[in-house]
């Protein structure tokens, strides 16, 4: 089996004059990021292979994971970046061959398209609430009865859950 991890950048700012590739997280994104984290150690969620846009935003949101999950190292990739979900499908494909969990910290509309033309099946509600949005900050968890990842293909996929960081955090669920 091998697992995804998509991971959608939290919240961030949009200063004026700053290009969209450096923009930075709000307080509320460096406040959830940290949640999101926590989630992750807590749910035993451990990548041995982590894919990072190049987005200040994404770095700042995979920062506090690294630091709760103590590793792996990420590597920076510059198609996660405003792609397409054939890209990002590129990028699962082409993932280590030793890895069996793979992080992915990225953006919408991509993560969303792509979750949604991997998932075949899954808990109901949960391939609802991934159908009506991928929110900043929010986690699919998608299984593959797979044994390389160039196998992985449309609705090859069991959405295993999809986690948002109001379902953490009682100030973001007010």
């Amino acid at each position: 089996m091998l697992r995804v991890l998509l991971l959608r950048h939290a919240k961030s700012d949009r200063p004026a004059g700053v290009a969209d590739l450096d923009r930075p997280l709000n307080p509320r994104g460096r406040r959830t990021a940290p949640l999101m984290a926590s989630y992750l150690v807590s749910e035993n969620l451990r990548p041995d292979h982590v894919a990072v846009s190049p987005a200040r935003r994404t770095q700042e949101t995979w920062a506090p994971v690294h630091a709760a999950l103590g590793g792996p190292d990420a590597t920076l990739v510059p198609d996660i970046y405003e792609a397409p979900d054939a890209a990002l499908l590129a990028v699962i494909r082409a993932t280590p061959a030793d890895a069996r969990c793979l992080l992915m910290v990225g953006h919408n509309p991509g993560f969303q398209d792509v979750a949604l033309h991997l998932v075949g099946s899954g808990p109901r509600a949960a391939r609802g609430r991934l159908a009506a949005g991928f929110p900043t900050g929010a986690l699919a968890v998608i299984d593959f009865d797979v044994a390389a990842w160039s196998e992985i293909s449309p609705e090859r996929g069991t959405l295993e859950r999809f986690v948002v960081p109001r379902d953490l955090d009682a100030e973001e669920a007010a």
